[in-house]
């Protein structure tokens, strides 16, 4: 077992940087993620250096941060009481100690790597006018109400007021803070300089970015934009917000992108996230709007400028979900799908298809055979959405999604949201998640560069460090390698890239490895999914897994029986006395159609281990209602590799 974690463990100066890596001696994969053979011929003509690690070039380590946090300058976030800045959320995810909004002493376990402070671009500086009481404010009988449920300790009630007025566009007028307004243009060089005083570059990432939150009768169309570059050029700009002078449309958010790449010489991409609060309006099949097919504009212009997608987070996770995957037994997985973002409408089983990135992945093989290009070609990460200004979403660790649920005796027994639809409870709240990213140094220029080759993964919290190569020439032997990383960049590309078509009497290959959080919980085990189109252009899925700790047999139906249980409960404690510290394997595809369009990623399952909750009954003695989730699986999701056949 400790083949792995030679290849893959970092030195002493890299927090989990990953040692897996060194330069091909025939090739090297470029910034696209395909394959450019004879790059270091001309270094070593002859023959290869001694050293394995000798000028490699490619991506070495993982890097764990969020792309997705508000603090006090989200008027959402303060209303419900955050009271920390941009610039402490940057203070907080370099590892240090701070106090929280409720008063209360928090610090991560381990530093994090980057960090986007991603504040709503509508009304950005309206909080801090409104917790002062100014005039302008108070001379509004709906700010002056706001105000003083704020002051008189009942900001939550005040902030859920405020995102229903948001979502169905009843939000006063007056208090608008449009962006040529000096507290908006001050509240967006504050969030500028927070961050451009906490980039360190090769030690820590402080990306400069916003949240644009479409959220039309309370459907979540929410993307995270994030800049490559600098405050010389983000400041040229102020970000695109939903109500005028903006929209709600993201196809007028990606023309702000574009006019914004030309006027500056810059680069910035988008993230979506919570698609499980959209109502089936995430990712549709038809042309939002007028329900005529989807054009290949729409689907190009999508596919260029949102690389990425947001699977997991606090308001529930977005892989899956049981009625789309029924043959999957992991797929009811911390599950939010009572309605839409303000629960002014309920769910309805027609919605999850366009609501679930398989779902999506899928939908987009269908829409590429038909237009020519993939609207939803994206990789995934995780991220918090946290609004409390702390990346504190550990199990153990957990500061909640909004200052009410920071710790405290009561926060299981309350409701995030409830009304005639329906109700979500506190503690439905996730704690979630990590965009990891595969970089050849920390800095801006490298991570952002990543995301848009699409080499990441998510995770639900933990740390675990994962590997995930095709191609159509990995060999069994391949998985004893204490280098597999080598292999991988050599024989094929790593997750986000493309293969095929497939050479004669070939299938695609795939290299996985898997690394446990050294802090964290053991694996059960390495699934790969794979989604395509037949030929009748009906679309299909299935989870293969592909290695498991332990001795563990497939069953007829080539399910792996499950890993076990050590967790205590009682005593929020478990053993890692199952599942394995590594894993490693290679795996072919046994029912390949090289005809077929289709996509494979990989998921990595931890054994069981106490949820959030159960550290709170421990803690504060409290004994939590029957129907609370006290248990998970922590996981990871890697971003897929495409197969395309021959035209």
């Amino acid at each position: 077992m400790n083949v792995l974690r030679a290849a893959l463990l970092a030195s002493a100066a890299v927090t989990l940087a990953a040692s897996s890596a060194a330069l091909a001696q025939d090739s090297y994969v470029s910034d696209s993620g395909t394959l450019t053979p004879g790059a270091a011929e001309t270094v070593y003509p002859s023959k290869p250096p001694y050293s394995p690690y000798a000028d490699r070039n490619f991506p070495t380590f993982p890097l764990f941060g969020d792309t997705h946090l508000h603090t006090s300058f989200s008027m959402d976030a303060g209303a419900f009481g955050a009271r920390l800045s941009p610039r402490d959320a940057y203070v907080f995810a370099k590892g240090n100690q701070v106090t929280s909004s409720t008063g209360q002493p928090v610090k991560l376990s381990r530093p994090l790597d980057f960090l986007v402070v991603a504040d709503h671009s509508d009304n950005m500086g309206f909080f801090p006018d409104l917790l002062a009481g100014k005039p302008e404010i108070m001379a509004d009988p709906q700010g002056r109400k706001w105000h003083d449920m704020v002051v008189g300790g009942d900001g939550a009630t005040a902030a859920l007021q405020i995102i229903s007025a948001f979502s169905q566009n009843t939000f006063p007028p007056a208090l608008l803070y449009t962006p040529d307004s000096s507290a908006y243009r001050s509240a967006w060089a504050e969030t500028i300089k927070a961050a451009e005083e906490a980039n360190d570059p090769g030690r820590f990432t402080a990306f400069i970015g916003y949240e644009w939150t479409s959220n039309t009768g309370g459907n979540n169309l929410h993307r995270n934009v994030i800049f490559r570059d600098g405050g010389d050029k983000a400041s040229q700009v102020v970000p695109y917000t939903v109500y005028a002078p903006g929209s709600d449309d993201p196809r007028d958010l990606w023309k702000w992108m574009a006019a914004y790449e030309e006027k500056t010489g810059g680069q910035v991409l988008a993230i979506a996230h919570n698609g499980n609060l959209s109502n089936g309006r995430m990712f549709p099949i038809l042309d939002p709007g007028t329900d005529a097919p989807m054009d290949r504009e729409y689907a190009a212009t999508r596919a260029h400028w949102e690389r990425l997608y947001e699977a997991t987070q606090t308001k529930g996770d977005g892989e899956t979900h049981p009625f789309l995957s029924p043959n999957d037994e992991f797929a009811d997985f911390e599950r939010w799908d009572v309605g839409n973002l303000d629960l002014s409408v309920k769910k309805t089983p027609e919605m999850l298809e366009h609501e679930y990135a398989r779902s999506a992945l899928k939908n987009g093989l269908k829409l590429e055979a038909n237009l020519g290009v993939n609207p939803y070609k994206f990789g995934m990460v995780g991220s918090t959405d946290a609004h409390t200004g702390l990346v504190a979403i550990e199990e153990d660790n957990f500061f909640g999604k909004t200052v009410p649920q920071e710790p405290n005796p009561e926060r299981t027994q309350e409701a995030f949201v409830r009304n005639d639809n329906g109700v979500v409870f506190d503690w439905q709240v996730s704690g979630s998640g990590y965009a990891v990213v595969w970089a050849r140094e920390n800095t801006r220029e490298s991570i952002f560069d990543a995301m848009q080759r699409r080499e990441t993964y998510a995770t639900t919290g933990t740390r675990m460090i994962v590997r995930f190569f095709g191609g159509f020439d990995f060999a069994p032997a391949d998985a004893t390698s204490r280098n597999p990383a080598i292999i991988g960049y050599t024989r094929g590309v790593p997750m986000g890239g493309d293969i095929g078509p497939a050479p004669e009497g070939k299938v695609p290959t795939f290299l996985v490895a898997a690394l446990r959080d050294p802090i964290g919980a053991n694996l059960d085990r390495y699934q790969i999914v794979k989604g395509w189109l037949d030929a009748d252009g009906n679309v299909h899925e299935q989870v293969y897994d592909v290695a498991w700790s332990g001795d563990r047999t497939p069953g007829a139906d080539g399910k792996v029986p499950a890993v076990g249980d050590t967790v205590d409960v009682a005593d929020a404690t478990w053993t890692n006395t199952i599942g394995a510290p590594e894993l490693i394997a290679v795996w072919s595809d046994p029912d390949f159609d090289p005809t077929q369009r289709a996509f494979y990623y990989g998921r990595v399952l931890e054994i069981p281990t106490p949820r959030w909750p159960a550290y709170d009954a421990k803690r504060f003695g409290i004994t939590l209602e029957e129907e609370v989730t006290t248990k998970l699986q922590e996981r990871a999701y890697t971003s897929p590799i495409w197969y395309t056949p021959a035209s």
